[in-house]
């Protein structure tokens, strides 16, 4: 399946795009690819910031079996 690419302008610090550049020369791809790479690993990494709805449950319920506990030390 073909992707549309819009191109865009934007600015970055100098030493954070060369180091892009160096790794997209290391690599043998181009600079777009890279920075595609770059921003797609950014908003997965984002995306899965949010803990599973199982993590939250089992939160809940341990600070639910240890309310008396926090009061306690909480004194």
């Amino acid at each position: 399946m073909a992707t549309t690419k819009k191109k865009f302008a934007s600015q970055a610090d100098e030493a954070l795009l060369e180091r892009l550049r160096v790794v997209a020369r290391e690599e043998g791809r181009h600079f777009q690819a890279i920075l595609e790479d770059a921003m797609r690993l950014y908003l997965e990494n984002r995306d899965s910031q949010t803990p599973r709805a199982s993590v939250m449950a089992n939160f809940r319920a341990s600070v639910e079996r240890n309310r008396q506990l926090g009061k306690l030390l909480a004194k």
